[in-house]
């Protein structure tokens, strides 16, 4: 590893995962010592990473080596191994635990965001040796995380934070979902030239950066609409759709290992049904009335299409299962539901609904 500044700053994202090997930690340890800007950044980067991880107090400097009061790099939970227990109790338990972020400096809207991040940290230790394993559309494990990635990327480049991978020569004018699948198969073919190692470091320091910025933690910043992928929204909604596709994704490869992958808490839940419900609203514009209700403790319902004519008919899911539709996770027809009324009017809110998915 080379010790010069601009080395080092490129190592400082996968060291504040505890994705490198010792012998460019020890230099990058060496570096931050002598080098005040480095030591800031690389502070910056670990806090963020520390409260996604739940971790409670800081060390006395962010470059602390093992002995002193902060965990080793690769640590998890205080376990000084960072080892996970190999088994479907080990992922749900340490998922669930990390669910939660302990960060008041992380607003309601990217709390979704900051929990599915967690969850996928937690999942990764049980990937290793299995990173060939298919688990959805063309996509093995690794390139499963390289999407995120680039799906990341879009919301990251517009808040200022800058691009961790070549950029793709898109022409000007390409329609948003051309655009989009260019870069998601470019990002993928450079990933697949790197290690599984080097892509979670890389999706997990981006994401450590989206949740340090300043829209992160204030929602009057976050009220500010931008468009992304095509979708005009404000900027707290495009942090609950990155919570959403983080969320799909970590269960998709959980599903391709047989490890159960809990959802979501249920107010992170809610937050992802709500958006999903708003973005549903304008695709029935003058479809057939539909009242439609989402199960659960804190069950809401919307009427969905004209509302100026009587409902046609009532439509009933799980929360969950609504979002697997709306993720493209769930056929409409295939989809646990209870219908009554014109199950034609219905039938049109589950595959309206399904047309929506982009995951």
């Amino acid at each position: 590893m080379t010790n010069d500044h601009d080395g080092v700053r490129e190592l400082l994202a996968a060291w504040a995962v505890g994705a490198l090997p010792p012998g460019d930690r020890l230099g990058v340890v060496q570096h931050l010592a002598a080098c005040t800007s480095c030591a800031a950044e690389a502070e910056r980067l670990r806090d963020t990473v520390r409260l996604l991880d739940g971790t409670p107090e800081p060390s006395p400097t962010p470059w602390a080596e093992p002995g002193t009061t902060a965990p080793p790099d690769g640590a998890v939970h205080g376990r000084p191994d960072g080892a996970v227990h190999a088994s479907a109790d080990g992922v749900l338990s340490l998922a669930l635990r990390s669910r939660r972020p302990r960060a008041a400096e992380i607003a309601h809207h990217a709390a979704p965001y900051a929990a599915a991040v967690a969850g996928l940290q937690a999942l990764v230790p049980e990937v290793e040796g299995h990173w060939g394993t298919p688990v959805v559309h063309d996509w093995d494990a690794h390139a499963t995380v390289a999407h995120l990635v680039a799906a990341d990327e879009h919301l990251a480049v517009h808040l200022g934070v800058d691009r961790r991978l070549p950029v793709s020569p898109i022409p000007e004018g390409t329609p948003a979902q051309d655009a989009w699948a260019r870069r998601t198969a470019d990002v993928i073919a450079h990933e697949h030239g790197r290690t599984p190692a080097q892509t979670v470091a890389t999706w997990a320091a981006q994401a450590a950066a989206l949740l340090a910025t300043p829209e992160a933690a204030d929602p009057e910043l976050a009220a500010r609409p931008v468009t992304v992928m095509g979708l005009r929204l404000p900027v707290a909604d495009h942090f609950v759709i990155r919570a959403f596709e983080a969320w799909i994704h970590t269960d998709d490869i959980g599903r391709a290992l047989g490890l159960p992958v809990p959802p979501p808490p249920d107010e992170h839940l809610w937050s992802l049904v709500r958006l999903a419900v708003r973005i549903l609203g304008p695709a029935l514009h003058g479809a057939p009335p539909v009242l439609f209700e989402v199960t659960g403790p804190t069950g809401t319902s919307w009427i969905l299409g004209d509302d100026t004519d009587p409902v046609h008919a009532e439509l009933s899911l799980d929360p969950v299962d609504f979002c697997l539709l709306v993720g493209g996770r769930h056929a409409p027809e295939e989809v646990p539901s209870t219908i009554t009324g014109d199950e034609d009017a219905a039938r049109n809110v589950l595959e309206r609904a399904a047309s929506l998915a982009w995951l």
